[in-house]
């Protein structure tokens, strides 16, 4: 049984730092991808940073500057720096990973964490 198990969000000012983990725990699979999407109210949900094994990163126009994203393959790890965060971001942030088994490919999603950000 695979688990996405997210930390790190919260309440922030505008202008102000989070950084979001996620821990992709199991056995029996090999890592593809890893990344990080959002929901805001009444919005679609929508891709915010991928990274993949060999660390090459997408990110969305939205947030390109503002946020990094990075992994520790050795934990099945990866977080997302946000910073200059802005009322915009606001969002349940959930975490991805596209895990590689024997017999194809699995697309896996995390709980998810609200992010707010508000004065």
């Amino acid at each position: 049984q695979v688990q996405l198990v997210e930390s790190g969000g919260g309440l922030v000012q505008p202008g102000g730092s989070l950084r979001l983990s996620c821990a992709a725990s199991g056995s029996g699979f090999s890592i593809v991808t890893m990344g990080w999407y959002r929901q805001a109210p009444g919005k679609q949900r929508e891709m915010v940073a991928i990274i993949t094994t060999g660390g090459i990163t997408n990110y969305a126009g939205s947030v390109k500057g503002r946020f990094t994203i990075s992994r520790d393959n050795a934990k099945n790890t990866e977080y997302l720096q946000m910073n200059s965060l802005e009322p915009e971001d606001t969002a349940v942030y959930y975490c991805n990973a596209v895990l590689r088994y024997g017999w194809g490919l699995v697309n896996y999603w995390g709980q998810g964490t609200q992010v707010t950000v508000s004065s």
